[in-house]
């Protein structure tokens, strides 16, 4: 396959609709910012194990001839939400990561579109509200044909969710698991939907969708309140930013995992990848021992902002990188702990005629969230504050209105020549090294963006369904990469040639003379949709 091409405007999604819906906003005159916010509604119905309105979001915007900027749109802990509260309801250890328990924290999705939308019309956006999340409300109503990844997702988790409040009457109609091509409708999303595009996205936080939310929430037993709703807003930051030889590089500062990114690209960029390949044991080496040390930082210092003793940028300067790279051994693999499990993530990404670009990551963290599906409106909540700890000297204890841990970090670059690259995946703490993959391959071994993603992943660490802390490799590498890693000391544990553990990642190029570009991954249900 071969990069798609255009000159007008692009996006990408895991989903062939989302896409889509991206591109006819584009075709209508909108700009990246409306496309993306119609693209983010649609997916949130057409992948409902993936992400959901009731989940959280990040975004990074670049308009030509400004710094790049980012929304956080992530919801903190409700206010009731603390360990005394928990240890009562009998919680000890760890959180639950199923259930009303489960739903502990603010939904902070729709913040980030109403802060999105806000800025879109300031760049002469016009479209209206109702036709952004038009095809998302006609999807739902409508019905969507079961993609192949949603329709194994239930299947697996069928016996796990099954039980869950409002969960089966949606997600296992008559009982049973839909196969892939069934007909799957979301009739109350669809009736949230179309209220919120009446009555504006606010209505989801202080209005009568917000109430509708807050009763559900409180009849189920989740800490939840109408006024964590009232209280929640999405806001604008500054990214971190990597000084890379190619070009800057930006990622989204804490609580998310942005930094781990930006330290992985920053540590092989003082190393140099000239004379290696794509798919060369020393590539991917030289890349797992950077992750090593990134999630090492990660894992000592990267919390809510508000509680961090240290500036993330701080870790991106010249000589903390370079101090990095210089303790990694070239030809010896390097112990490390075992990483947390997986999370379910969709990452989008659009750019439109006038260069404005959007890198967007939207998720609901574990397959389904919670997997509790409320009952007047039929969202099902996210449990990111599964992240949190319940031990009050962890580095992400809980405490009422503290953001959670996010491994969300959508990523976008400003190239020396003037390109400007959006790229991005889902995959919990696979994401970094996917970004790290990709944007390696395309940037220093000249593979286009389809290419780029297509090539042979590898991931450290666990994922879907899988218990080992391994490193995972698709059956696609040359048997020659896979036995040298294996002599540098790592444990290697082999999986199919596309495997959808390694996640699904996207990339949008704009090149200096306006063409676009951009691939998509075999591995999810997506596209690459252009003009």
């Amino acid at each position: 396959m071969r990069s798609i091409r255009g000159t007008r405007g692009m996006a990408v999604a895991p989903h062939a609709l989302a896409a889509q819906s991206a591109l006819a906003v584009l075709r209508e005159g909108g700009n990246a910012l409306e496309a993306m916010v119609a693209c983010a509604a649609t997916i949130a119905v057409v992948y409902p194990h993936m992400n959901s309105i009731g989940g959280d979001a990040f975004w990074l915007v670049s308009v030509p001839g400004e710094a790049p900027r980012a929304i956080d749109a992530c919801g903190a802990a409700a206010s009731r939400a603390s360990i005394e509260w928990y240890a009562e309801r009998g919680v000890s250890g760890s959180l639950p990561a199923r259930g009303p328990l489960a739903a502990l924290t603010v939904a902070g999705t729709v913040a980030g579109w109403e802060l999105a939308l806000g800025e879109a019309r300031k760049m002469g956006g016009k479209l209206p509200l109702s036709r952004l999340l038009a095809d998302a409300v006609d999807y739902a109503i409508r019905g969507i044909p079961v993609s192949g990844s949603l329709a194994r997702t239930i299947a697996a988790k069928q016996t796990e969710l099954g039980a869950l409040p409002g969960y089966a009457p949606v997600f296992l109609p008559g009982g049973a698991a839909p196969r892939e091509g069934e007909r799957l409708v979301q009739p109350r999303l669809a009736a949230a939907l179309h209220h919120l595009s009446a009555a504006g996205l606010d209505d989801f936080y202080r209005g009568d969708l917000a109430r509708s939310i807050a009763a559900d929430l409180e009849k189920l037993g989740s800490p939840v309140s109408l006024n964590d709703l009232i209280m929640h807003r999405a806001r604008w930051r500054t990214p971190l930013a990597l000084a890379h030889s190619k070009g800057t590089v930006f990622n989204l500062p804490p609580p998310t995992q942005g930094l781990v990114s930006l330290l992985i690209l920053g540590q092989l960029d003082r190393i140099g990848l000239d004379g290696l390949a794509h798919d060369h044991p020393a590539f991917v080496h030289l890349a797992v021992e950077a992750t090593k040390q990134a999630f090492a930082i990660r894992n000592r210092y990267v919390t809510d902002p508000t509680y961090m003793a240290v500036e993330a940028q701080g870790f991106l300067e010249a000589d903390a990188l370079r101090a990095m790279a210089a303790s990694i051994v070239p030809d010896r693999a390097a112990p490390w702990p075992p990483l947390p499990g997986p999370g379910d993530t969709v990452w989008m990404g659009v750019i439109d005629d006038a260069g404005r670009a959007v890198s967007c990551i939207q998720s609901i963290y574990h397959e389904f969230g919670s997997g509790i599906v409320l009952g007047e409106s039929g969202i099902n909540w996210q449990n990111r504050g599964v992240s949190f700890a319940l031990d009050p000297a962890a580095l992400n204890a809980l405490v009422p209105g503290r953001k959670p841990f996010h491994t969300l970090n959508p990523a976008l670059a400003q190239l020396h020549d003037g390109r400007t690259v959006v790229f991005g995946t889902m995959g919990g703490d696979g994401q970094p090294q996917t970004q790290s993959a990709i944007f390696s391959r395309y940037v220093n071994f000249g593979l286009d963006p389809q290419a780029a993603v297509d090539a042979p992943r590898w991931r450290l660490g666990r994922a879907w369904g899988q218990d080992s802390d391994t490193l995972k490799l698709e059956s696609r590498f040359p048997e020659a990469t896979v036995s040298r890693l294996r002599e540098f000391g790592h444990e290697i544990e082999m999986l199919g040639a596309y495997d959808e553990s390694m996640g699904h990642a996207g990339m949008l190029v704009r090149h200096a003379n306006g063409t676009l570009e951009g691939g998509s991954d075999p591995r999810s249900d997506g596209c690459v949709a252009a003009f």
